[in-house]
């Protein structure tokens, strides 16, 4: 594998002001065998019960550890998800 591989989410599909909520889909954290997604709240939300929050995204954080399957590419709905390298 030559190349460093870049990941990238289209916010504006998936996520905290996407079509998708991430908490529901999931499908590109499911299908990830080495666990390079990872679900958090953006940084500086800010949310009318901090108990219970509502904005979610998904980043991929873990790039090292990608083996270019695609499957995130391939399954997600929304199209949302770009691998690169």
């Amino acid at each position: 594998m030559k190349g460093k591989t870049k990941i990238s989410i289209d916010y504006a599909r998936c996520g905290e002001s996407g079509r998708v909520d991430p908490r529901t889909c999931g499908i590109c954290l499911r299908v990830c065998g080495p666990a390079v997604f990872l679900l958090h709240q953006p940084l500086g939300a800010v949310e009318e019960n901090p108990y219970k929050p509502r904005q979610w995204r998904v980043t991929a954080v873990h790039l090292s550890l990608c083996t270019r399957c695609m499957k995130c590419v391939e399954l997600c709905p929304e199209k949302a998800v770009t691998v690169t390298w």
